[in-house]
């Protein structure tokens, strides 16, 4: 499978014989010198003569993400992807203009469509590397931010009040980085299931196998669908951990602030 726009990553080309529209060709005139403005005026001509043509669209979405219009851009490579689910280069579009409104789970929602469609293509998988890289920072910079210690100025007069509201504010960042944690083993076992369901599925009906389910140290031996129904119930029970842990966070969260302000507040810090 040959890499996308491998010329001009903003760009479609449409042979001249493919479609004979004028405002497609001018589009494309207008493209390649950079008058971006002009390209969609011209791509807008287009999708009015041919509104179900999803290249027009998918033209029309490179010139806005050019000019960094990206609302326009994600609208227009949806409009794409709904007219031809198998055209690929609509989910290098959408994902494209998705990371730049660091919208980083469309980045991967998109991403993972795209490459059910071609499960090689390397700027897809470049792109949802970006955006998990993206999502890593964010976390460990707030994660940083919430549990870094509160610095007050040495005063020898320093209330029980402040005192108390610092060990509140400690065991406050104790409990959310437990509430991280628990939502990250609640993923992994997440991902875990969903793999192994997966795998599962691929094995043919009429085939018996022995299939052993771990419980603890110990393994018992159980039929596919007994399995099945186990590990069903393993998925629903964390999605409804790590919806219950993403409210308490939010809460701790609100908490922290609320308390770093009091004990600057109490400390006199401006």
């Amino acid at each position: 499978m040959p890499s996308i726009d491998s010329h001009n990553p903003d760009y479609v080309p449409i042979h001249p014989s493919t479609f004979s529209s004028e405002p497609l060709r001018l589009g494309n005139k207008a493209f390649a010198a950079k008058d971006f403005d002009e390209a969609i005026k011209e791509y807008s001509n287009a999708i009015r003569l041919d509104p179900k043509n999803h290249v027009f669209f998918s033209n029309r979405s490179a010139s806005y993400a050019s000019k960094k219009h990206y609302t326009e851009a994600i609208a227009d490579a949806k409009q794409c992807i709904k007219l031809e689910p198998s055209f690929i280069k609509g989910y290098y579009r959408l994902a494209s203009a998705q990371i730049e409104t660091n919208d980083l789970d469309g980045v991967t929602t998109t991403c993972k469509q795209g490459m059910n469609v071609d499960p090689d293509n390397k700027q897809l998988e470049k792109l949802m590397r970006q955006a998990k890289t993206r999502k890593a920072s964010e976390r460990a910079a707030k994660n940083k931010k919430i549990s870094a210690p509160m610095t007050i100025p040495a005063d020898s007069n320093v209330s029980k009040e402040l005192m108390d509201l610092q060990v509140q504010y400690r065991k406050t960042a104790k409990d959310y980085q437990i509430v991280q944690a628990s939502i990250g083993a609640c993923e992994k076992t997440l991902k875990v299931n969903q793999i192994t369901i997966g795998e599962l599925n691929e094995i043919p009906l009429e085939e018996e196998r022995k299939m052993y389910r771990g419980v603890g140290k110990m393994f018992m031996m159980e039929n596919k669908d007994q399995i099945f129904e186990h590990l069903k119930d393993e998925i629903k029970d964390n999605e409804k951990k790590i919806s219950d842990y993403e409210q308490k966070k939010e809460y701790l969260e609100r908490r922290i602030t609320s308390q770093r302000q009091n004990i600057m507040e109490c400390a006199g810090v401006k």
